[in-house]
Order: structure tokens, then sequence, then C-alpha cells
């Protein structure tokens, strides 16, 4: 009972727009004053919740000092490998990204063993920052481009050329993520959740596509990803969109990624990089569009969110998805598909692994506390 009302307070917290009194969280939580405030006792000397000082007063009373959570206390490492780059970064229990490290590599070329020692590297060095600021890691997440299964095994990253790939164990052989907790999921699913909690508005069900040099998605359904039966689903970038078409790293032919992922945006537009690109791209966004019509059919969601490289590039592959969405969609006179960018960009996936961690902390404080969060206090 009391792991469940330390999560109940933490969690009205977080939610509150701004500080809440004491008082204010026994209100919505139904809790005595005197449990909320033993609790909230508890929370703060875990590093948990500060009490701010009261605002001036400007009635009768005493005015009462607000809770918030503390940005002082636990915070995540969020990682992604991705096929020519590698991302952490750190962050705090309030959401804020503290710290971010981004490098560029050629990660196919480095295998798994030398990619994860080369994240292990970067990791260290977040780490360190992390560790000036005061902040306790309470776990890290790594966002990888492939089907992972729950254990932390990538079954196969076509782009990377993983195959069977024990990420969790190599993880754990990184001097510098060895003693805390870790996560392996996929890229897409992770983003989504990230741009799900970045937006206080965002809806209950949408699918992201996370645009690449790969193209994955996020399929959120009535609050909760939907992972399918082992956990692969979302692989986008292989739906068939020619049959017989160009010849795809997954062994098929005609994969939307060999027409709108990021070889072939750059192809089509002729030019060396995306910054160049100053022109309409109707054979990627046709392509995109034709993919994102057999989605919206089978799944009835009304909202896409592009990120990744498709992010920037949206008012160029706009006119191209829009019309394939019209033609295709059965229910598109009745409930047009709404089409924006991501929140977050291209760091949706970083920080939606760090994300992972940061809400495990809010969901279940009394674990962290047992664990000497408690201590520094």
């Amino acid at each position: 009972m009391r792991a469940h009302n330390l999560a109940l307070v933490l969690q009205t917290v977080a939610k509150s727009p701004a500080p809440i009194s004491r008082a204010a969280v026994a209100g919505a939580t139904g809790l005595t004053r005197a449990t909320v405030s033993a609790l909230v006792d508890d929370l703060v000397a875990g590093d948990l919740l500060i009490e701010l000082d009261p605002a001036p007063r400007t009635g009768a009373g005493r005015p009462a000092a607000g809770l918030a959570l503390a940005p002082h206390g636990p915070a995540a490492l969020g990682c992604e490998i991705n096929v020519d780059y590698l991302a952490v970064c750190v962050m705090d229990l309030t959401g804020a990204v503290r710290h971010r490290l981004v490098e560029h590599a050629d990660l196919p070329a480095a295998g798994a063993r030398g990619a994860v020692a080369a994240l292990g590297r970067l990791a260290a060095r977040a780490r360190t920052l992390a560790e000036a600021d005061g902040l306790l890691l309470a776990g890290a997440a790594l966002a990888v481009p492939g089907l992972v299964t729950a254990d932390g095994r990538v079954r196969v990253a076509p782009n990377l050329g993983w195959q069977d790939v024990d990420a969790q164990a190599l993880l754990r052989a990184v001097p510098a993520l060895a003693d805390l907790p870790l996560t392996v999921d996929n890229e897409a699913n992770l983003a989504a959740l990230g741009e799900r909690h970045a937006e206080p508005d965002a809806p209950d069900s949408f699918v992201y596509v996370s645009g690449e040099i790969g193209i994955g998605a996020g399929i959120v359904l009535d609050g909760v990803l939907y992972r399918g039966v082992r956990g692969w689903s979302g692989e986008i970038g292989h739906i068939t969109v020619h049959p017989d078409g160009r010849a795809c790293r997954c062994g098929a032919r005609g994969c939307l990624e060999q027409y709108a992922g990021l070889e072939a945006i750059l192809r089509e537009a002729g030019v060396p990089a995306l910054d160049r690109i100053a022109a309409p791209l109707p054979g990627a966004g046709g392509a995109l569009g034709l993919a994102l019509a057999a989605v919206v059919n089978l799944l009835d969601v009304d909202t896409i969110v592009l990120g990744g490289l498709y992010a920037p590039l949206l008012r160029w592959l706009r006119d191209g998805i829009e019309a394939e969405l019209r033609g295709r969609v059965l229910t598109a006179g009745l409930a047009p598909v709404t089409l924006r960018p991501a929140l977050l960009g291209a760091d949706a996936a970083m920080r939606g692994a760090a994300d992972l961690v940061i809400r495990a902390v809010r969901e279940d404080p009394a674990a962290w506390l047992a664990l000497g969060g408690a201590s520094r206090g």
C-alpha cells in the first residue's frame, strides 16, 4: 500500500502544471493530509520532490509551499545507435534534457561490438557530465533500428547489418553502463513514446513514422504502444510499394525505404545532403503516402506524426503524401488524416529512451528509495 501511495503522490505532483501544495495533493488523491505529509517527506528525502518557497500571500491565511519534481535527483541515459550516428542524452526527473551528445560514424562497418563500444565511450562522457551536475543515474535505455525481443536481443537490424545480436549483454560489458538497469527497444517505438509524452495534447491514437536510412513506425492505440505478438510491429519501411522494384537490404524487393529512405530522397533530389533540398519530392512523398494509406485503412488512426529526417522535409513531402491519402484511404472524405511533423525531431528516439527510464522511477518511487535514493537526502 505504501508503494502504491508513494507513486500516487509523485504522479500527482508530476501531472500538475504548477507547483502543488500538500493539501492539494491530499484533495486530489483522497489520502489524508497526515499520510500525504509523511509520503512527501520520504520523497523529498529521496531527492524525488522539492518543496518550493511559498508565493507572496495575496489573501487571508498562511500561503502553502509548493511541491515539484526534483531536478537534482535521479536521471536517465537515453541512447541511440543508428546507421550513421550515435547519440546519448541525460534527462532529469522533470523531463528536461541536461546534456546531449551526438557522434557521426559508419556503424554498419563497426559491427555490433564496435558500435556498442563507441556508444560506451559517448555514454561515459555523458555520465561524467551528469555526475558533475549532482545527478544519480537510475538507468539507461538504448534505441536500435531493428526487431528487438523483450530480453534485449536484436533479432535483425538490416541497415546496421546486425543478426541475432545480444545487445543487452554487449551493453553490460561497457564500464559506463554495467552497473545500471538497462533496456533495449526499437527506435521508432521509443520515439513514439517520447513524442506522446512531450506533447500535453497528444492524441490517444497515432502512428509515428521515423525516417532515416531505414524507416520504422511506432503505433500508439488508445494511449498504449502496440507492439504486436512478438514485439516486432511497426516495420513500415518493409511494406511493399513496388512489387518488382529495387532490391532491399532485408532481402525483398520494392520496400518503402528503397523509395523514401535517406538514400532514395537524396537520389531523387540530386543533392549530396538534406539541407540542400529545396524542391518537392513527389517520388518519396508518393511512396510514403501509399504505405501510410494502407496503415490508416488497417488501423483507423487519424493522425500521422513524421519524425527523423521527415520532420524538416515535410513541406517537400506533404503534397505527395496527401495525394495518396486522399485517393487511397477509404474514409478520406469522411475524416481527413492529420499529418504533422514530430515535436522532438531527430532526438525523439534518444529522448524516448531516456523518458522510459524516468517514467519507471515516477511509477515506482518505492523501488528507487529502496535502492538507496534516500541515502543522499
